[in-house]
C-alpha cells in the first residue's frame, strides 16, 4: 500500500536523464570479484538520492546494488530503468519486498547480455566494421567514420530510449518476452545474421594468393586458380578455419597473430605467396 507522500517521491525524466549519461562507464571500474557491480552503483546514484533522504536508507540502497553484476553495456539501461521503478515502489509501499529489486537484476543480466552480445557484438559490430573496412581497404576516408556512425548511432538510441522504457514497464515487459520465448527466438536471429555476415567476411576480407604455376607456357596452370575452380575462396575460408580451431583449441590470440605474420613473411620470401 502506497503513502500518501507517492508525490514527493516520484522519479522525474531529469534522473533518469542524469542514469543514461552515467550508465557510458559500466566498464571504466571492472573486477574480478563483482565485474561491473560500482559502475552500476554509480549509474543508479541520481535515483537513490532523489528517493532516499536518509542515511540509513541511502546506505541500505546503495549495499543492495553493491552486488555482482554483468550484462552487455549496451542494454544495461533497460536494467536501469526497471530497478529505478522498483526502487521508487519500495519507497512509497511498506509492504515492497526489497528483496526482489537484486533478484530482478540478477535474473535478468543473464538472458540481457546474451541478447544484447549477440546483437551489438556479434551482428551490428561485423556489420559496421564489414562496411567500414571495404572502404577503407580502398583508402576512401569514410571508411572509419561510418564504422563509428552504424555502430554508435543505434547503439546510443537504444541506451537513451531503453531508460524510459525500463522506468515505464517494470518488470512485466521482460517477464512476457521469456514467457512467450521471444528472448530465445530474438537471441537465434541475431546470431544467425551475425554468422552470416562473417561468412561474407571471410570470402571478401581474406585475400589469400598462390602465384605458383603448374606447367609452361600457354599451358601453365596457377594454383590459385586449381583452388578457385573447387571452391572459390576455399583458402581463406581454409585460413579462417585453421584461426578458428586453433582459437577453440584455447591458443591465445597473441600467438596465432605471431604465427600468422612469421608464415606469410616466409612464404612471400620463398615465393610461395
Amino acid at each position: 500500500m502506497k503513502t500518501s507522500n507517492q508525490e514527493e517521491h516520484k522519479v522525474t525524466k531529469k534522473e533518469l536523464n542524469q542514469v543514461f549519461w552515467r550508465s557510458f562507464q559500466m566498464e571504466f571500474s571492472w573486477n574480478y570479484e563483482r565485474q561491473m557491480n560500482m559502475a552500476y552503483v554509480f549509474a543508479i546514484i541520481p535515483i537513490l538520492k532523489k528517493l532516499y533522504h536518509t542515511k540509513e536508507e541511502m546506505s541500505a540502497a546503495l549495499k543492495r546494488h553493491l552486488e555482482f553484476f554483468n550484462t552487455t553495456p549496451h542494454i544495461v539501461t533497460l536494467i536501469l530503468g526497471i530497478n529505478a521503478a522498483m526502487e521508487e515502489e519500495n519507497k512509497n509501499d511498506p509492504e515492497f519486498d526489497v528483496t526482489a529489486i537484486d533478484s530482478i537484476k540478477t535474473s535478468l543480466m543473464g538472458p540481457l547480455a546474451g541478447l544484447g552480445d549477440s546483437f551489438f557484438w556479434g551482428t551490428l559490430r561485423l556489420i559496421a566494421t564489414g562496411v567500414g573496412t571495404s572502404l577503407a581497404l580502398q583508402g576512401n576516408i569514410l571508411g572509419p567514420i561510418l564504422f563509428l556512425l552504424i555502430f554508435n548511432i543505434p547503439h546510443v538510441l537504444f541506451r537513451y530510449l531503453a531508460t524510459s522504457w525500463g522506468y515505464r514497464l517494470g518488470t512485466g515487459f521482460l517477464k512476457k518476452i521469456q514467457a512467450n520465448g521471444m528472448m530465445e527466438s530474438l537471441t537465434l536471429g541475431a546470431s544467425i545474421i551475425g554468422l552470416m555476415v562473417v561468412g561474407g567476411m571471410t570470402a571478401t576480407m581474406i585475400d589469400i594468393n598462390i602465384p605458383l604455376k603448374i606447367g609452361t607456357g600457354e599451358n601453365a596452370v596457377t594454383i590459385q586458380s586449381i583452388f578457385d575452380d573447387i571452391v572459390p575462396h576455399i583458402l581463406s575460408l581454409g585460413a579462417f578455419g585453421a584461426v578458428f580451431y586453433l582459437l577453440k583449441k584455447e591458443v591465445k590470440p597473441l600467438m596465432i597473430l605471431i604465427g600468422l605474420a612469421i608464415f606469410g613473411i616466409a612464404g612471400s620470401w620463398i615465393g610461395i605467396f
